[in-house]
């Protein structure tokens, strides 16, 4: 699995199509160097900020990783393995890997700067650790819209506007427990670095089970597909 993994981001690299998430990460690092935070709840702010900008990020990563190798390429990938499986858990660590570096890429902005504007250790690690999730989170998301699961590649782009348009409508209203809680996350992270942390454990729990649930219905279809 670890060699389909990075066999599938080596080709994602020499495809150029990481050129589409740098240039967005270049953006989002040029708004959050313009705006350095003047003190620890501002910069807990950021943290949830960054989660939110990048979550539609990651999951367009993902799903232009898994959609980069061919279907040819892809079925024999499937016929080498040793489980039938192994190809889609192979492209779903290589997406998650791709994903974190380049979560570690704007994460590092707004770590540097609660450290200087002395954000604790505490809040520091429950931001990162909330990109963490929120990084696996958009990745299934992603996943689910990728061409083994979507073929027409209209309809997989539709779907994936859709997707993360849909995550953000959610969380407002009623429904939230369906999506990611991203308007929780901000909030929490905009009322301080102490309500950040408090509202971390059920905000962590929600995504988990959130991925998992994403996670398991994406196995169980690939598993009638190559």
């Amino acid at each position: 699995m670890i060699a389909l993994a990075r066999f599938q981001v080596s080709g994602y690299l020499r495809s150029l199509r990481i050129l589409q998430p740098v240039i967005v990460i270049f953006l989002i690092l040029a708004l959050l160097l313009s705006q350095a935070p003047a003190n620890a709840r501002l910069a807990a702010g950021a943290f949830g900020d960054v989660a939110a900008f990048m979550f539609p990020v990651w999951a367009w990563t993902a799903r232009a990783l898994l959609d980069t190798q061919p279907d040819e390429q892809r079925a024999l990938s499937a016929t080498a393995a040793r489980h039938h499986l192994t190809p889609a858990f192979a492209g779903l660590l290589a997406a998650y890997a791709v994903n974190l570096a380049l979560g570690v890429a704007v994460i590092a902005v707004p770590t540097a700067q609660g450290l200087s504007a002395g954000l604790d250790a505490g809040a520091v690690s429950a931001g990162l650790a909330l990109n963490l999730l929120v990084a696996a989170a958009g990745t299934f998301l992603g996943a689910w819209t990728s061409r083994a699961i979507i073929p027409d590649p209209g309809v997989s782009l539709l779907a994936l506007l859709g997707g993360a348009a849909a995550a953000l409508l959610l969380s407002i209203g009623p429904l939230s427990w369906l999506s990611v809680p991203m308007v929780d996350w901000i909030r929490a992270a905009h009322d301080g670095p102490d309500d950040l942390i408090a509202a971390f454990p059920g905000l962590g729990l929600h995504i988990a089970l959130w991925t998992a649930a994403v996670g398991v219905t994406y196995v169980l279809i690939r598993r009638t597909r190559p």
